[in-house]
């Protein structure tokens, strides 16, 4: 993802009002979770807009401890998107991963408003399954998939069924992520302010996530974040009502949490805690690559 220069470019263009400028699809899918190994489920599902959906369900290797609904960030598909969550089934979660409208096998057109509809629609199919639909779901949203589900989290129907919230790397607002892109380049920082304004914050998680309490809020971000700066993580920390953690992540960029095997039992152990569980779950063959 190379947002400076787009950013650039809507100036020039004067399309900066265009909220599908955060949006960067790919329709091509790389992989599959049985590429990988992994027992999964194609699934296709509509949105309250007609939109038709496409997704995965990986169920978990042995008995289930939980379910995850997880969101992407804003570039590719869920098939790029897929080593983020893929783990999960060894660990002995539910995964339940979507993509956005415009996005792989997904119809439609990505928008900010757009997005916020795909969220709840992943999170009834979701909620309409067992055993998520008895013992609730744990979302987890990366990028701009963080923001999102903040958002989404804050303002869903179904949030009595929400029992956490992890956010890994995401934007505290679009307007604010905007503006430090163009600050970035020479030719478009005498302009960061009023090109800025063009961009909508109606759905910015920092004006929402106070109001995800009192579902656990958890929110992840690398130090040497280099797309999403930490202060972002921080403040929607800040803003964030208890019960909520913030997990550091040292020498990590964007993204990149779950890519260190302690992290990824971290968040394990996490996820018991929030099912009330301390039960182990069922052996562990080695994980995916």
């Amino acid at each position: 993802m190379d947002l400076p220069r787009v950013f650039i470019l809507a100036a020039l263009l004067g399309q900066t009002a265009c909220s599908s400028l955060f949006f960067f699809p790919g329709r091509q899918m790389e992989r599959t979770p049985g590429d990988l190994g992994v027992d999964y489920e194609d699934v296709l599902f509509e949105s309250g807009d007609g939109i038709t959906l496409h997704g995965w369900y990986l169920p978990a290797r042995g008995t289930s401890r939980g379910t995850v609904l997880f969101l992407h960030g804003n570039a590719e598909n869920i098939s790029t998107h897929l080593f983020s969550v893929v783990w999960l089934p060894w660990k002995g979660f539910d995964v339940f991963l979507f993509d956005y409208r415009g996005y792989g096998r997904s119809a439609g057109r990505p928008s900010l408003s757009g997005v916020r509809e795909d969220f709840d629609a992943a999170l009834r199919w979701l909620l309409g399954r067992r055993p998520a639909g008895d013992r609730g779901v744990v979302v987890l949203g990366q990028s701009i998939g963080g923001a999102i589900a903040v958002y989404g989290v804050a303002h869903s129907e179904a949030r009595d069924h929400i029992l956490g919230l992890v956010v890994e790397s995401a934007p505290s607002s679009y307007r604010g992520i905007a503006r430090e892109k163009l600050a970035a380049f020479s030719l478009t920082w005498p302009f960061q302010w009023p090109l800025s304004l063009a961009f909508s914050d109606r759905y910015s998680p920092l004006g929402a996530i106070g109001e995800v309490a009192p579902i656990p809020v958890l929110i992840i971000h690398g130090d040497r974040d280099p797309i999403v700066p930490l202060h972002h993580g921080e403040r929607l920390f800040e803003a964030a009502a208890p019960p909520k953690e913030f997990w550091l992540v040292e020498g990590g960029a964007h993204i990149q949490a779950f890519a260190v095997e302690a992290f990824r039992q971290r968040l394990a152990d996490h996820l018991d805690g929030l099912y009330g569980s301390s039960a182990p779950g069922a052996p562990q063959p080695a994980p995916p690559p």
